[in-house]
Parts: C-alpha cells; sequence; structure tokens
C-alpha cells in the first residue's frame, strides 16, 4: 500500500497571513490631471480582485483603465477610477469608503455601503424563468395581494429568459417574513404564476430565502441564477470554416468577426495557451459598458479561474480584455469543451447587461404596491421590461427601467406620457439604448483622444514594479467600470 504525506496546514493561516499582510491602499490623486490612481498591493487570495473591483463599482466609481498583476501569492494592481461626471474623486468621505471597502472585511463594508439599493434586512425572492409580457406585474400583483411589501428589486432577461432578486418584508410590521407557513404560501403563489404560460418540462425555479449578513452580492448573484438557468447555451460562435485557423473569435449573437473588427460590435472571446508560462490567455472584445469590467472578473471567479495577470483598455467604444489565467487547480484551459463553456459564459456575462429600449428613470414616494402599479401601467400600455432596477433611499423609491413595446422598439411619445400621468410620479425617459452601435461612445472615452494609440500594448509578465505598472496602463484607453 502506497502511503503518502502531505503537509497540515493550519486553516487560520490564511487568517494569519492577512493580518501580517493586510491590503496596502494608495490613492493618487497628483499623477494625473483628470483621473484619480487607485493602487492595491496586498497578500493575495481566491476572488480578491473580484471584492476590489467590487468595491469600486458599488461606490459607483467608473474604472477607466486598470493592470492587474497577482503572480506570486501577491496582488498588485492599479485602477484608473473617476465619478459618474468624469472628475477626479476629490470627496473625503469617498475616499475614506474606497479605503476602507478594500482593506476591511466583507461584513464591514456593508456597513459602509450596501450594494446598489439592496435591503439587507429583507426576505430575498429568487426567480429564474421564461421571460415574457407582463411576468414583474403578475408577480408584484400577488405580492400585494400576500400582503409583502417590495423594498428593493432586480431584475435582468437575456437570450429570452429572466431572473430577478426581490427584497420583501412583511407588510404588517415591516420585518422579513420568517414563518415557514407564510412562506410556503408566498412561494407556492409565484410558482404557480411563473407556472402558468411556460411549456412542459421548461426550465423556472422560485425559491425565498432569509438574508445574512456576508451573503452574496446581488449583481453577482443574478449571474449565478441565469448561468443556472442556462441562459449562455443560446450564445453562438463563429462555425469551422472561419478565417482565422487557430486563433478563433467566438461571437455572440451568430455574427462573425473577420475582417472589418472596427465595425462589429458583437462580443468575442479569444482563448489561447501561452506555452512558456502554462496561463491561458483569454481576450474579451466588446462594446464599451458601465459595470463591464465587473462582470467579466465575477465571471471567471465563479467559475474557479484564477486570475493572475490582466490588462485592460478600451479604444472608442471598443473595449478589449485580456487576461491570463489558470483553473484553481492550477491547469490550464485544456479541453475545447471547457474552452467553448467559458466562451459563452464570457459572452453571456457581457450581453446581460446590455440595455435594449428606453430607459426611463422613476423617483416618487415610496408606498406599498408601488412596484405593483408600476409594472402594470406598462403592461396595460403594451411595454414589455428588459431590464430594471427599484430601491428606496429614504422616503423615496427610486428606480430605472429599460422598456420596449410588444415590436421590440422604443415607446412612442404618445405612449410616455400616458405612462407618465398614470403612474403619476416623476418619470425622466433617458433617450439612450445601447443596442445602437453608434449610441455606445461616451465623453468619458473621448476625454483621453490626447493618449491616442495606433496598437494595443500587449502584456508583459516580467514587468511587476509599480513604476512600471503606471507607465504601462497610461498607455490604455478607458473602461467603464
Amino acid at each position: 500500500m502506497d502511503i503518502t504525506y502531505r503537509p497540515y496546514i493550519d486553516p487560520d493561516f490564511e487568517v494569519l497571513i492577512e493580518r501580517i499582510h493586510p491590503p496596502r491602499v494608495c490613492i493618487d490623486n497628483d499623477t494625473y490631471p483628470d483621473c484619480t490612481l487607485v493602487k492595491v498591493d496586498s497578500a493575495n487570495k481566491q476572488g480578491m480582485l473580484l471584492d476590489i473591483v467590487q468595491v469600486l463599482t458599488d461606490l459607483d466609481l467608473v474604472i477607466s483603465k486598470s493592470y492587474i498583476s497577482s503572480d506570486g501569492g501577491w496582488l498588485m494592481d492599479v485602477f484608473h477610477a473617476t465619478d459618474q461626471q468624469g472628475n477626479k474623486i476629490t470627496d473625503e468621505s469617498l475616499l475614506h469608503n474606497i479605503e476602507e471597502g478594500i482593506c476591511a472585511s466583507r461584513r464591514a463594508y456593508r456597513e459602509i455601503r450596501p450594494s446598489t439599493l439592496m435591503s439587507i434586512e429583507s426576505t430575498a425572492l429568487e426567480m429564474t424563468g421564461m421571460d415574457r409580457p407582463g411576468l414583474m406585474s403578475e408577480m408584484s400583483a400577488v405580492l400585494v395581494e400576500l400582503g409583502c411589501r417590495i423594498s428593493a428589486a432586480m431584475v435582468w432577461t437575456h437570450n429570452s429568459r429572466a431572473a430577478c432578486i426581490i427584497y420583501l418584508e412583511d407588510d404588517s410590521n415591516g420585518k422579513p417574513i420568517t414563518d415557514p407557513c407564510r412562506v410556503a404560501q408566498v412561494q407556492a403563489q409565484l410558482e404557480n404564476v411563473v407556472e402558468a404560460h411556460h411549456y412542459d418540462n421548461e426550465r423556472r425555479s422560485v425559491r425565498l430565502t432569509a438574508t445574512v449578513p456576508g451573503q452574496t452580492h446581488t449583481e453577482r448573484r443574478l449571474h449565478q441564477l441565469m448561468v443556472a438557468d442556462g441562459d449562455y447555451k443560446m450564445c453562438s460562435c463563429c462555425g469551422s470554416d472561419c478565417d482565422h485557423d487557430d486563433d478563433v473569435y467566438y461571437i455572440g449573437h451568430g455574427s462573425r468577426y473577420k475582417t472589418q473588427k472596427k465595425e462589429c460590435y458583437g462580443t468575442h472571446v479569444k482563448i489561447e495557451k501561452c506555452n512558456e508560462t502554462g496561463y491561458s490567455i483569454v481576450t474579451v472584445r466588446s462594446r464599451d459598458r458601465p459595470k463591464l469590467l465587473f462582470d467579466t472578473v465575477c465571471t471567471l471567479t465563479d467559475m474557479q479561474y484564477i486570475v493572475f495577470h490582466a490588462a485592460i483598455s478600451s479604444k472608442e467604444s471598443i473595449a478589449v480584455q485580456e487576461y491570463y489565467v489558470r483553473h484553481r487547480s492550477g491547469r490550464p484551459l485544456d479541453s475545447e469543451d471547457e474552452k467553448h463553456l467559458v466562451t459563452q459564459c464570457l459572452i453571456a456575462a457581457t450581453e446581460r447587461r446590455i440595455s435594449h429600449g428606453l430607459k426611463l428613470d422613476i423617483c416618487t414616494e415610496n408606498r406599498t404596491g408601488l412596484l405593483s402599479d408600476i409594472t402594470r401601467v406598462f403592461r396595460e400600455n403594451g411595454l414589455s421590461i428588459t431590464r430594471a432596477e427599484i430601491g428606496t433611499r429614504g422616503e423615496r423609491a427610486v428606480g430605472t427601467f429599460y422598456v420596449k413595446d410588444t415590436s421590440g422598439q422604443n415607446a412612442n411619445p404618445e405612449t410616455l406620457e400616458t405612462v407618465r400621468r398614470e403612474i403619476g410620479s416623476t418619470v425622466v425617459a433617458v433617450n439612450k439604448s445601447l443596442s445602437s452601435p453608434s449610441q455606445a461612445t461616451t465623453s468619458r472615452t473621448s476625454r483621453s483622444n490626447s493618449r491616442e494609440i495606433q496598437e494595443r500594448p500587449r502584456f508583459s509578465l516580467g514587468s511587476l514594479l509599480w513604476s512600471h505598472l503606471e507607465r504601462i496602463s497610461s498607455n490604455f484607453r478607458p473602461i467603464k467600470s
């Protein structure tokens, strides 16, 4: 019998290393006139990069450039960041929250700011299923009838599938719904609503859980729900007759990426193997948009891939992200099936948050049944929700809805005026949809024209000093966080 010996590693060793080498955050407002440098170095651990990006994203910062290195058990990252208006970060409280959010534990960060209007003292309703007009209206109406108050909600749709997380409270006392019988009743009624228009054996899921400190970030959880629902399976890739031989780009929406690269606004994923270092090089080329970096890093992390190096850049309205990764087990992406799965999941991650339709910002006095009334007005006027987020700030309800009519087009002015009148609150229509390539370019990208580059710099594995990180990162164009 073979006997093997393995070293014993105390489970508290990782905590000890973090206490000896806590994350060090340096915020530099002097080097560049148009952005703030956020530099982080720390002992590395699985998911550390995602935690950092998540903190910056939750604080509504725009990551314009970044250069990432986390080899040898140590992490050194540089982020070029601005606020939503494209200005340097000068607010002392915001600068303090950046440092505290990155350095403190995840629980401490939640005490600084809960993620994106989401309640942390509610019952969470998670739903996935086939997308159809009026689904949110029917679900929210049932919740009102059952005496449930909606404190916050987030809805995504992609590839004819829908996922949502709704935070509920008992309308009678404002507390989470904890009674097992009540939870079972609410879940059963919602299952009937979701099941009503599904085909036999159609994928669907409804679940009520209690929110607890340390729970998965809401947007990350939505990614996980849609992956579990299989929305990525409909993401297509180019066929075997592509002109790039081994360097094949996989493309979303069934389009092909051949010669006119600048005119293609689909999502492209290219996976190569670096034999010298044992990394897999994953390159994602897509339209630039807010929170793109978070969505990509989130997907790689949840698929158990570790990012050792990364270079993030953008040119005009196209973002290019290059990651040097290995699986958590230490191996690169070996099989074609594995590469295909990673490709499909990355395409889905970049496309889920693309906002199709007319953007409506709503701000009104919070009250029971508000979401039910808003979604009913949308349904009665022939509007479908493609993405939504609503929460509370004090006594006000603040939400953003992306809607389109039955033909898939933006709502006409008459319909919009009717919606405004029936909702009876502040409704601001933003005539902007990222489904149109011509509208993808923003002022954040154009601000760096003075540093325009002809070719995207290649990533250098041997250059890890801070001075080199800053010099290399200064060549990159913006990418929105």
